[in-house]
């Protein structure tokens, strides 16, 4: 019997947010204690509302939201510019508004409207405006604008700061320009240009991110310190070995030696609870939510439909890489959560509204 790609990707994400939960569990723990349980009790509340939210959305015509666009984008900058002044502060980073005991991150919604506005935008215009090279017109249409409005939210996000979600924006952007067939030699003059103005940025970093980036290349240079996390997380991933130390038994996060162990940490929990059997098991069911997507886009009756399957494929794919690759070490730390593992209710919120999108667009065909 074969499974429509919407029937499972439902099934996927279910199995991934139910391991996800057992994950978060353990990692609340500390020495059998249950010390984090406001932490899980909130977690399960947002599983139930975000699951909710994503149901709703898949029942409702994609294209019925379009006009959402242009509000969302003025309610993101506004978001954006006010979590600046007034936002509430976390580890040097001011990146949340406070709603009495519920915070909500502005830059999820950032997300989600890049994916909306572009896949909107490169939607509805001539490919002309998109490939004609020599004219100025055509070439600010195609490709500068929709550029300028990623970039805009993009130094919102930079200011707060937030290295990770800047460079999920601009992904996102080379990910639906890539699709709507924007000329490569454009998007690499455009990665060439950051790569040469990086020096340049490098001043405006703060401390601690010029730290991580520093920790990257040699985690040795301040094992106490910046490098700490990392040389932590890799111990416990490796402790795993082949099965996994048994869940609620690894002893880096139930002996408190592995921080923030149930947010940008918490893949650290599953090699070291569950093994090398259990991260690749993980890695193959966001391998098979990430495909799945990909193919509803593929099957889209529209272009529309095509953008918006890839825009919120490639923001899963980039956080799970990401998170990941900062894990074992592969990459700097930049923040950014496992999608449906971590905890957070803004980003699962988010993630699976995009999912009903999705949902709605196999329903379309």
């Amino acid at each position: 019997m074969r499974f429509s790609p919407s029937k499972i990707i439902i099934l996927v994400l279910i199995l991934i947010i139910g391991f996800g939960l057992l994950c978060l569990f353990s990692s609340c723990h500390q020495k059998n204690a249950f010390i984090k349980q406001e932490i899980f009790n909130k977690q399960l509340l947002w599983v139930g509302v975000s699951l909710l939210a994503m149901f709703f959305v898949s029942r409702l015509d994609y294209h019925k939201l379009m006009f959402l666009g242009a509000p969302l984008y003025v309610v993101s900058f506004l978001c954006l510019g006010f979590v600046l002044f007034l936002g509430r502060s976390i580890m040097g980073a001011q990146r949340w508004i406070s709603l009495g005991e519920i915070s909500f991150q502005p830059s999820e919604l950032g997300k989600f409207t890049l994916v909306f506005v572009l896949a909107k935008y490169f939607s509805k215009k001539d490919l002309l405006d998109v490939h004609v090279s020599r004219n100025t017109t055509g070439f600010v249409k195609g490709v500068f604008l929709p550029l300028g409005m990623t970039l805009i939210l993009t130094g919102l996000v930079l200011v707060q700061p937030d290295l990770g979600t800047a460079i999920v924006y601009l992904f996102i952007f080379f990910s639906i320009a890539l699709l709507a067939e924007v000329p490569l030699r454009y998007l690499l003059s455009f990665i060439m240009t950051g790569i040469l103005l990086f020096p340049f940025f490098w001043h405006f970093l703060k401390g601690y991110q010029k730290s991580r980036l520093l920790v990257f290349l040699n985690p040795n240079i301040d094992p106490l310190g910046a490098g700490y996390t990392i040389i932590q997380s890799k111990i416990a991933i490796g402790s795993g070995r082949l099965l996994g130390r048994g869940w609620m038994a690894g002893t880096q996060s139930q002996l408190n030696f592995l921080a923030e162990r149930h947010t940008d940490f918490i893949f650290s929990v599953v090699g070291e609870e569950w093994g090398f059997l259990g991260s690749v098991l993980l890695l193959v069911l966001f391998g098979i939510l990430i495909a799945n997507m990909l193919k509803i886009g593929s099957l889209a009756k529209d272009a529309l439909g095509r953008l918006l399957a890839v825009g919120f494929a490639s923001v899963i794919f980039f956080h799970a890489f990401i998170n990941i690759a900062m894990n074992v070490g592969a990459c700097p730390v930049v923040g950014l959560p496992l999608p449906f593992i971590s905890y957070g209710g803004s980003s699962l919120l988010i993630n699976l509204i995009g999912m009903g999108i999705v949902l709605n667009i196999a329903r379309q065909k």
